[in-house]
């Protein structure tokens, strides 16, 4: 029994600490996850799940600094009685939100290991059911597991273990995901992304004179009869980037954005730029950099999914001196966590992201379009 409680000790700590971090590499990431969940939730259940909306990011930080603590507890077996009715209460709720999006076709992505692990809504409930299993031995045998630390010296590792989850959060939202799992990360071509990676390829399954062949090449030869046949590249048979879109009342201006530089300025709400201080002087900053660049051929367009008037108003009161063009406010989200923000394009590669905390010097924008 006890090689058992260790395996499960060290399986289901390391799992929650490995979850929490991915999650708090992106935290806008989970939020946005959540925010569907509770969509859903408000159209199935109750309206009061739009109260939970604006708490989002709040919760995703929260609770995966929560994952991180409680992995690091179960490691140390610190406080289990209390431990484990916490990990058993979340991995519940967990596995009921995997469950509700897969079985009831939802979702189609959990988010549990946000970009990094892309797992279906049925693949993620699995993983909870198996983590329900190692969480129920535990618990069953929480009472007799101890901690191989003090009392005082597990507080100490436990809060600092939170803390510093939370500083891991805090931190990616105020600048930019320490690793960028999205299409749009750094180096990434979209015009090579808008495409599929390969062709399909199949396995073909077929009989002849009671005999099985498989083929990866449908046979010419007359007399074989098709049984059934596989498809072998099903993750490289669709683009990764499928509604890239850039427009305005003229038109389509999608494969203009591919030639030469660009520096993108993401503002996706500019109603909620207003409504921030901090947001508008950064803004103003951005527009100073731009009026740097006019001599560099980067060419600053501005990219949101507000409405004409907000964003016009918005570019006249920060002395925004860039066109502005439409784009899915999804796309703009996936393309930077941070609103406003910045993307350097140069002819359809990324050559640099800024949150709108770190607006870039001039120079430096002109050093990566010289790369």
């Amino acid at each position: 029994m006890r090689i058992i409680n260790e395996v499960c000790r060290y399986l289901t700590g390391a799992l929650f600490i490995f979850s929490g971090l991915i999650k708090l590499n992106d935290p806008y990431g989970l939020a946005y996850k959540m925010e569907e969940y509770f969509e859903i939730f408000s159209q199935d259940f109750s309206p009061v799940f739009e109260n939970f909306v604006p708490y989002a990011l709040f919760l995703s930080v929260s609770l995966s600094a929560l994952e991180v603590a409680l992995g690091v507890a179960i490691l140390i077996y610190y406080r289990m009685k209390i431990t484990m009715w916490v990990a058993l209460l979340l991995i519940l709720y967990f596995t009921f939100l995997t469950f509700y999006a897969w079985y009831f076709d939802k979702l189609k992505e959990c988010g549990c290991f946000g970009d990094f692990i892309k797992l279906s809504a049925k693949a993620s409930f699995i993983k909870d059911i198996i983590l329900v299993v190692f969480i129920g031995i535990l618990f069953w045998n929480r009472k007799k597991l101890y901690s191989p630390v003090s009392l005082r010296t597990g507080d100490i590792i436990s809060g600092v273990s939170f803390a510093l989850a939370v500083f891991v959060g805090y931190f990616a939202i105020q600048h930019l995901p320490y690793f960028d799992f999205r299409p749009y990360k750094v180096g990434n071509n979209i015009v090579a992304l808008m495409k599929a990676e390969e062709a399909p390829r199949y396995k073909y399954i077929m009989s002849k004179e009671g005999k099985t062949y498989e083929f990866t090449k449908y046979p010419k030869e007359p007399g074989y009869k098709l049984d059934t046949f596989l498809l072998l590249n099903p993750d490289k048979i669709y683009p990764k980037i499928t509604d890239y879109r850039v427009y305005n009342e003229e038109g389509d201006f999608t494969d203009s954005t591919f030639i030469g530089t660009r520096l993108f300025i993401i503002i996706r709400k500019a109603e909620e730029a207003f409504q921030s201080e901090k947001k508008m002087k950064k803004l103003e900053e951005i527009s100073q950099l731009i009026r740097q660049l006019e001599s560099a051929n980067v060419q600053p367009m501005v990219l949101t999914s507000s409405g004409t008037e907000s964003i016009e108003i918005l570019r006249h009161e920060v002395n925004l001196a860039a066109p502005y063009y439409f784009s899915d406010g999804t796309v703009l989200k996936t393309m930077i966590r941070s609103d406003p923000g910045l993307v350097l394009i140069k002819n359809g590669t990324i050559k640099g992201k800024w949150h709108y905390n770190d607006v870039p010097e001039a120079k430096d924008v002109i050093a990566l379009v010289e790369k």
